[in-house]
């Protein structure tokens, strides 16, 4: 992990790569480049760098800052993955001090609890109180898993 310097500047992110990394996806499959373009610009979103610049993983939080965050969209590119990025990439979320008051930190997992396991992530305390609308072109995927 040494050398990789992650970032919330929003002007280094390489649109492009992230779009693809997400378009490839078993959450957003086939997501539309201007879609993601909006969900960057609604979101705290952190970059992972090599020192050469280039863009190696993504994180975004969706946010009011005060009772709740919701991770998202949590990507390691294959060449780095297996170091830890992905978790240090959650970490810096959930311990920056923008979201130390947030009383509820959500996310959604296929195959990574573990990862989010060791950051105080757990399955819902009270499940019979959440629900949750799906709509949209992804609705057929996420009723699936």
């Amino acid at each position: 992990m040494l050398g990789i310097e992650l970032s919330d500047d929003v002007s280094r992110l390489d649109i492009a790569r992230i779009h693809g990394w997400l378009a490839s996806s078993y959450w957003t499959p086939g997501i539309e480049r201007e879609q993601v373009e909006r969900q960057i610009a609604g979101s705290h979103c952190l970059g992972a760098y090599l020192p050469d610049g280039t863009l190696v993983a993504f994180a975004r939080v969706i946010s009011d800052r005060a009772s709740f965050a919701w991770l998202a969209d949590v990507w390691v590119d294959e060449s780095v993955r297996g170091q830890g990025l992905g978790t240090r990439l959650a970490r810096w979320f959930v311990e920056h001090p923008e979201y130390a008051g947030v009383r509820r930190f959500g996310l959604a997992t296929k195959d990574a609890h573990g990862v989010y396991a060791r950051l105080g992530f757990a399955p819902l305390a009270r499940p019979d109180r959440l629900m949750e609308r799906l709509s949209g072109p992804f609705a057929a995927i996420l009723e699936q898993d």
